[in-house]
């Protein structure tokens, strides 16, 4: 029996958009272009105080989607925590990420887990029930390799790694190789604009820097440019609507994108399929499952000097630059988004 109804899964924390975001929102709008009959199901999720996100989990489990209206659900595709705990026979789970404050990134600047014995009781909990939770699952997948590791190092399941094009895929294109460097994303610790801001004393100052997203660290990141007296030579634009963002990345130098530990990040694959160069650092994650250095980009330590060396290197040489974006390109080109929903939808038999 073939899968015609779909329902996909998402916790929203309410304002924030960031690449979960778009990645159910776009799952969704794929599936209903092939002719499923698909429902985004979204439920609020609060990440603090700490002994909230166990009351939230278990809101994710009160919820049978099993059938609406007495007509049956085929297919139930879970996104990140706690969006797996969700009920139905048929499910399976499509991971963007765990609660990662709980997982990785317990003990460091980024969590707000400690080694407390409350907060190790805690994490033990949430990785106890993620582990029956995903095991439910017909299927498991995971947004990238370093997703799929996690859930294999942590709970002892595999996950099949499975990448999809970003949002933008068929309007970005090259331009010129200009006299900017350009930072997509959240303003983030995590993200870690901040390492690319301490960057640009050291970088050829011909180059700029133009930053185009919104977050809780904008205003920190803002006065560190100040104190670094680089100010005049940096742009924060906000939140940018896609032509701006297409623009941006057209006439691009290279995007700069260093995160610690993503899980995949769209930013890579924007920037090569608008045959840009990437620079991204060695504990960055996502990115180096498609960054090459020397090939395609280059991967560097965390460390400002080292992130304006490899800037450097572009400004000096923009062909370079070019023939480094288009080898991006080439590596980002073959991911579509047909293998993705033939993988979710075309390898189990629906049991209802």
């Amino acid at each position: 029996m073939s899968i015609r109804t779909v329902v996909v899964c998402e916790a929203q924390v309410p304002f924030v958009h960031g690449g979960a975001e778009v990645h159910v929102r776009e799952l969704t709008r794929e599936l209903i272009a092939r002719g499923y009959r698909t429902e985004l199901v979204s439920v609020p999720f609060k990440w603090y105080p700490k002994d909230e996100i166990l009351p939230h989990a278990a809101a994710w489990r009160l919820i049978d989607l099993s059938e609406s209206n007495g007509q049956p659900i085929d297919l139930v595709i879970a996104s990140k925590f706690p969006t797996y705990f969700v009920r139905h026979p048929n499910k399976v789970a499509w991971l963007i990420h765990q609660y990662r404050a709980a997982y990785e990134l317990c003990g460091t600047p980024y969590s707000d887990f400690g080694h407390t014995e409350q907060d190790v009781g805690l994490r033990d909990t949430i990785v106890r029930l993620d582990t029956q939770m995903l095991a439910e699952c017909r299927r498991l997948f995971a947004n990238a390799r370093n997703t799929a590791d996690r859930v294999a190092k942590f709970n002892g399941l595999k996950a099949e790694p499975l990448y999809h094009p970003p949002r933008l895929a068929p309007r970005l294109q090259a331009g010129r190789y200009g006299d900017y460097v350009l930072s997509v994303g959240r303003i983030e610790s995590v993200k870690r604009v901040d390492l690319i801001v301490a960057a640009m004393p050291a970088v050829e100052r011909g180059i700029r820097l133009i930053v185009a997203g919104d977050g809780t660290q904008r205003e920190n990141v803002e006065r560190r440019a100040a104190e670094l007296g680089v100010t005049d030579r940096i742009a924060f634009l906000g939140t940018v609507d896609d032509d701006a963002l297409v623009d941006l990345y057209r006439d691009a130098l290279a995007v700069v994108y260093p995160p610690y530990d993503e899980d995949f990040g769209y930013v890579t694959l924007e920037a090569f399929l608008a045959r840009k160069p990437v620079v991204t650092a060695t504990d960055s994650g996502g990115p180096n499952e498609f960054v090459a250095d020397g090939v395609n980009g280059f991967v560097c330590a965390p460390e400002p000097d080292a992130i304006a060396a490899a800037i450097n290197r572009l400004a000096a040489d923009r062909q370079r630059a070019r023939s480094l974006g288009d080898a991006g390109y080439d590596r980002a080109r073959t991911i579509t988004w047909d293998g993705v929903i033939e993988k979710l939808t075309g390898t189990i038999e629906c049991p209802l």
